[in-house]
């Protein structure tokens, strides 16, 4: 499923972007003022921490996320990293002995504090006190009553102004005569949207499976345990294991019996085959079989080449490899969901380390780049004339191996 934010730059007094503010966007990627303010926040968390990803949508910035009332007593901010976070204390926050307290304890642990649509009253005095950021509506706040509220400011070392919603040229050199530092509004941008796509509990479940599965010794009673639930997955384990395949005298009727029957080697490429055809529902077919004859076509090379790294590695790698065009979802934003060697990750997420040549040698035998090729092959040790039979062993083996149907 699509899931949006959007985002507006914060821009310093040189015109140099500060920060950026996330803003709720709903699944047809409108606002809609009408939806709670509890879940529009969680909605910009969820959908920027886990779905688009923060590196994406703020990189060495700082974010500007607003919190009701309900959220900051519920410390919601303290599941954020406190150095790019800036925590906006809606208008509509009441300064409670016990949300001063919370605010405090933020601020203590490194977090950035601003007042957001800010109209002075002696009761915000606590907040006032620990601000780092104050934040004017230059729309819902007009120049006179602006330059009221700054002379009841006492303007401390570290208090920064924002100016909002600044829309002309004229607010803008106005903003910045007043003393502002910050400022944010149409005449610098618009809030623009970002798109991501969310990745489902199913598909997250299905995603832990292929992990456990493809670990070098992966555990029996673990894995069963993560099987059961999924019905879809249990039923096409046991139709493939009562299969003519196996020519079974006796029929095998539980998760347990199968994967003892199946053996480890079996077990991983089964789970894996079957799981990534789940999670390309919808997508070409092509684009599982490329998966399926990678994760082969590596576990090749590690027998070929003598390597080092475990064969079952050597297929994760491979099988993984176009994961990220299976969920539409950047390849370090699913790699931080699975329990994989530094090594894969390395070189599905970074493009180096020692597996990198590996990976770059299918990618340029797909492409047929055979120049780059011929350097890497000859670097881990065979020659041009290995590769056409390896490529074809896996080829053969993605397109006869039992269980694949979708």
């Amino acid at each position: 499923m699509d899931t949006y934010v959007a985002r507006q730059p914060i821009f310093n007094r040189r015109k140099a972007i500060f920060g950026y503010e996330l803003l709720f966007r709903d699944k047809t990627a409108r606002f809609d003022p009408q939806v709670d303010g509890d879940i529009a926040t969680s909605t910009v968390l969820g959908n920027s921490y886990f779905n688009i990803g923060m590196e994406n949508l703020i990189g060495d910035k700082k974010s500007f996320i607003n919190f009701t009332q309900n959220l900051l007593l519920q410390k919601a901010p303290l599941l954020l990293p406190s150095k790019e976070t800036v925590v906006e204390i809606l208008e509509s926050v009441q300064p409670t002995p016990e949300l001063v307290a919370v605010c405090q304890e933020l601020s203590q642990k490194g977090y950035t504090i601003a007042l957001d649509d800010f109209k002075y009253n002696a009761e915000l005095k606590p907040l006032i006190d620990m601000a780092h950021i104050i934040k004017f509506d230059f729309r819902a706040t007009s120049m006179a009553e602006i330059e009221s509220y700054l002379k009841q400011l006492e303007r401390r070392n570290g208090l920064k102004l924002l100016a909002e919603k600044v829309e002309t040229q004229d607010e803008f050199k106005a903003a910045k005569e007043m003393g502002f530092d910050f400022f944010q509004g149409y005449f610098f941008s618009k809030p623009e949207l970002i798109k991501g796509k969310e990745v489902s509990g199913s598909q997250l479940s299905l995603l832990r499976i292929m992990a456990e599965v493809n670990r070098t010794d992966f555990d029996f009673s673990t894995l069963e345990k993560m099987i059961t639930p999924d019905v879809a997955l249990s039923y096409k384990l046991l139709r493939y294991i009562n299969s003519a395949f196996f020519a079974r005298a006796q029929e095998i009727s539980s998760i347990q019996q199968a994967l003892v029957h199946m053996g480890e080697a079996e077990i991983r490429r089964f789970v894996s085959l079957v799981a990534m055809s789940n999670l390309a529902k919808g997508k070409p077919d092509e684009l599982i079989r490329a998966s399926c004859i990678r994760g082969k076509f590596c576990e090749l090379l590690a027998r070929e080449t003598f390597s080092n790294v475990p064969a079952a590695e050597m297929f994760t790698l491979g099988m993984f490899s176009l994961i990220d065009a299976v969920l539409d979802q950047p390849m370090e934003r699913v790699m931080k969901d699975l329990p994989f060697t530094d090594r894969i990750k390395d070189a599905l997420v970074y493009r180096k380390g020692e597996l990198i040549g590996y990976l770059g040698l299918i990618e340029y035998y797909e492409k047929g780049r055979w120049g780059l090729m011929s350097r890497i092959s000859g670097a881990l040790g065979l020659t041009e004339e290995q590769l056409p039979g390896i490529y074809a062993e896996a080829c053969e083996w993605a397109n006869s191996f039992p269980g694949s149907e979708q």
